[in-house]
């Protein structure tokens, strides 16, 4: 088994190549399938794709061949990606892991989102059938050590979200979020999320725009607001002070044309936008405009790292736990290149014991007495049992024989003067 961790992240592409290698949901059983599929390019596969990274899991003996699969899936040559892809062997792959699920490695240093996000990667690799025993024991390892990392350290302690993070920083555009109208696109976990913190600013109004109207509809009930279809945006915008999205969708929500029709309608009055999705749904041109205060997730990275100091002893215990967790797991992986050995011991042991049970049977069948035939049973079982060791230790040279002696008692548990 080898165990590989090939991705990006936040830490080492911007967020104009980490939508290019972005996994939608609804590709990614495809992309499973094919990195597992006739090419055989991994044993086993699970993909974790969101807004701060796009990482692959697998086991495979050509990891290089999946970090080029990364590329090619895409449409890009390899050459654009592979300055800011990361390759992680074995215990690198494993500590990786741990970090992340811990919070250690977010954006948000602490957040508990990502945790829930690995979660959803194995259970979709376990759907497609490309979780097998070394990344099954690897992600239960990962959300065991997340939950003792949390419960053992303050890691989550002051931690300043992205949502909160938005708003925060909308705070410095507007006097007050009460004066303002706000419009979120999308009705996933994250929109949820930044519209619980903005609606305890109690804006003067919020609107839910989603494709799916009754989606649009259950979130914006929860919050006093509004619903709306996706298709009535351009008309709405220019209503919106504030606009947050986050969808899954592939390409651009909202585009330059769309934004300046809504800037002249407001006579230029500011607009604040939040663009939490990966690929963007924000064209990044509308950045440019004069009247338009654009962030996209990687802006809102000096906002989170406030409160990261407080946290440094948490920090320093964490990694002193996973440091642990990381040495027992490869002990486990590493006891797994014995299991071969082991079967054929057992295969072996087990041809030898249906031998001479076949032999007592036969002697019972002729009438032969049954304590006799059980003694001759235990006796054959034991020479045969004992028959390699003992011939290849007698046969074995001088400075052969010492080693393996010191072998079979340790194998055997003897106690020789």
């Amino acid at each position: 088994m080898q165990l590989f961790a090939c991705g990006v992240n936040h830490h080492t592409a911007p967020v104009s190549i980490r939508e290019r290698v972005a996994f939608p949901p609804d590709i990614l059983p495809k992309a499973l399938a094919d990195v597992t599929g006739e090419r055989r390019l991994a044993r086993e596969a699970a993909i974790l794709s969101t807004c701060n990274r796009t990482e692959i899991y697998v086991n495979t003996q050509e990891p290089a061949n999946v970090a080029d699969w990364l590329a090619s899936f895409h449409g890009l040559p390899a050459r654009e990606v592979k300055p800011y892809l990361y390759l992680l062997p074995q215990e690198q792959a494993a500590n990786h892991a741990f970090r992340v699920a811990s919070g250690l490695d977010s954006m948000v240093l602490g957040e508990t989102q990502i945790l829930g996000q690995m979660k959803q990667a194995a259970a979709k690799a376990h759907a497609a059938g490309t979780l097998g025993l070394l990344l099954n024991k690897l992600f239960q390892r990962t959300f065991a050590v997340a939950k003792e990392v949390r419960t053992a350290t303050e890691i989550g302690a002051n931690t300043v979200s992205m949502s909160a993070a938005a708003v925060s920083l909308a705070e410095r555009i507007f006097p007050s979020i009460s004066e303002q109208a706000v419009l979120f696109i999308g009705a996933g976990e994250m929109i949820e999320l930044v519209a619980t913190h903005f609606a305890a600013r109690k804006p003067k109004r919020i609107m839910v725009v989603n494709r799916t109207v009754e989606r649009a509809r259950d979130l914006a009930n929860k919050f006093g607001g509004e619903a709306a279809a996706l298709t009535n945006l351009p008309e709405l915008l220019a209503d919106f002070d504030i606009l947050v999205t986050s969808t899954a969708s592939p390409l651009p929500i909202v585009g330059l044309g769309m934004v300046e029709r809504a800037v002249k309608i407001r006579k230029h009055r500011p607009m604040f936008m939040v663009d939490l999705a990966v690929p963007r749904d924000i064209e990044s041109e509308v950045g440019e405009l004069d009247d338009v205060f654009l962030y996209t997730v990687d802006d809102l990275g000096e906002v989170v790292r406030q409160g990261h100091d407080s946290r440094t002893s948490a920090v320093t215990q964490a990694e002193a736990i996973i440091h642990a967790r990381v040495h027992e797991f490869m002990h486990w992986m590493d006891s797994r290149k014995t299991v071969p050995v082991i079967r054929s011991l057992r295969d072996h042991g087990e041809r030898l014991r249906r031998h001479e049970l076949e032999k007592a049977h036969r002697a019972l069948a002729r009438g032969d007495d049954p304590r006799q035939v059980l003694e001759a049973l235990s006796r054959g079982l034991i020479n045969k049992l004992l028959h390699d060791p003992s011939h290849t230790l007698n046969q074995a040279g001088d400075a052969e024989r010492e080693e393996l002696a010191r072998l079979v008692s340790r194998l055997y548990n003897l106690h020789n003067d």
